[in-house]
């Protein structure tokens, strides 16, 4: 147990560091708070907002996976190099492609409700 509170311990840790030192993190969580009040006020099923909820948490999490790959090729050397490149690029594209698709999934689930409730056809 006392491992594995350790274990948790860091991935706190890991988390405060994202949140303290990444503005990409603060802006995604902002981003999911105003979408889960969103959903709130559209009255989404739990089914949608299970869906919200996943997509929210892959752009964060792949936000954080993107912020340690530049820390660890940072960690190796500053110089220069196309594989430093294509490894900070490949992350940050993963990171925009979860993005992407999380507001298409964002405008299915909230843009149907939201509409009926705002003009209410």
């Amino acid at each position: 147990m006392r491992t594995f509170m350790r274990s948790v311990h860091y991935a706190v840790e890991g988390i405060a560091y994202a949140v303290r030192t990444q503005r990409h993190i603060r802006v995604h969580l902002t981003t999911t708070v105003i979408v889960c009040i969103a959903a709130a006020w559209a009255r989404l099923s739990p089914l949608e907002w299970t869906a919200l909820l996943i997509m929210c948490a892959v752009v964060i999490s792949l936000e954080m996976l993107n912020t340690a790959i530049e820390l660890t090729v940072d960690r190796m050397g500053l110089e220069r190099h196309p594989l430093a490149k294509a490894a900070k690029d490949v992350a940050a594209g993963a990171v925009l492609l979860a993005v992407v698709f999380a507001i298409v999934v964002g405008i299915l689930l909230l843009g149907p409700p939201i509409w009926q409730r705002v003009f209410g056809a």
